[in-house]
């Protein structure tokens, strides 16, 4: 039997869509890459276009999709608070709904089909780092609930198709995740202060700047995800994928400042509502069930990502949002 799949990537035009798509094309899969281009761009996965093996569909997966595949991997959703924020009712359409849709067609089709869920489900957690087992504080009526409770309903449903019509799915909890090809005007904190210090403007910083997080390159965190949709049928996670090194925002300006070598200063902005005071993965499940860990340093992968801001012109990218 071949190891070759007809796989479907939602949101495969994204920033880490995109990197999937070209990892699974170059694997030899069929992938068929969908996509609304609320968030992405074709221009992320128009070098795939020519592959006899990739496929391109523009689809908003609010709405039911019928192909016949043998893997999905789920990553459709605005992933950026300024994004996510924009329309909440459509971003929670988009978890729910979408959720429902993909796992129908992967009970239909008898498919496996992953979830990318978030660490958002954690909250402002009062457990660090997070293991998989705490449950989380998230605000249910605050502005980034939204998100939050979206991804916590479509690992629900996930769970529920499993113990109920025994469809084989994963669930993994993405950490912040950064790297080439990310939105330059996506909002997140890597991408704003690349995007800042090259264009010699102040660095924003909001809140004190001590808070944390925990960055892991695109490369490792794509790993993760192939790693978990190829685990065992008895390991449906949910399982961390995300780098335990923990940075403070500031720490992360000012290592921007200077691999970028800008005279960028920093100015101080207010906190948003509900925005994590720390956030580091407890990985030790993907460690001892995957065989995985992140492999590439801050230091590098922001070099990296710094070297591809430098090759495009921001005059291409629309913002997709007046929030960011």
């Amino acid at each position: 039997m071949s190891s070759l799949k007809r796989i479907l990537v939602t949101g495969g035009a994204g920033f880490l869509g995109s990197h999937l798509c070209e990892r699974l094309v170059a694997d030899g899969h069929d992938v068929i890459c969908v996509d609304n281009f609320f968030t992405s761009q074709k221009s992320n996965v128009a070098h795939l276009l020519a592959q006899p093996n990739f496929e391109l569909l523009r689809h908003d997966i609010v709405h039911p999709l019928w192909l016949e595949v043998d893997e999905i991997y789920n990553l459709a959703c605005p992933a950026a608070p300024g994004h996510y924020q924009f329309n909440p009712i459509k971003t929670m359409k988009t978890s729910v709904m979408g959720a429902i849709n993909v796992l129908g067609m992967a009970k239909r089709c008898r498919a496996k089909v992953l979830q990318a869920s978030t660490s958002e489900v954690y909250g402002d957690p009062e457990v660090h780092p997070q293991p998989e087992s705490y449950r989380g504080s998230v605000n249910p009526i605050g502005p980034r609930a939204c998100y939050d409770e979206g991804k916590r309903a479509a690992e629900t449903l996930f769970m529920d198709y499993h113990r109920t019509n025994k469809v084989n799915v994963r669930i993994v909890r993405i950490f912040n995740t950064y790297g080439p090809r990310m939105h330059p005007f996506d909002g997140r904190v890597v991408s704003n202060f690349i995007r800042q210090a090259l264009c010699g403007e102040p660095i924003t910083l909001f809140g004190s700047g001590n808070q944390t997080r925990s960055f892991c390159y695109r490369d490792d965190l794509v790993e993760g995800m192939i790693r978990m949709m190829a685990a065992p049928d008895d390991f449906v996670g949910p399982v961390n994928v995300g780098n335990p090194a923990e940075f403070t925002i500031r720490e992360l300006a000012e290592l921007a400042i200077e691999l970028t070598g800008s005279g960028s200063t920093i100015v101080h902005r207010p906190l948003p509502v509900d925005d994590p005071e720390r956030r580091r993965p407890d990985i030790t499940l993907a460690q001892d069930r995957l065989g995985w860990q992140p492999t590439i340093a801050l230091r590098e992968g922001l070099a990296r990502t710094i070297d591809w801001f430098r090759t495009v012109n921001l005059d291409d990218y629309r913002a997709p949002t007046p929030n960011y």
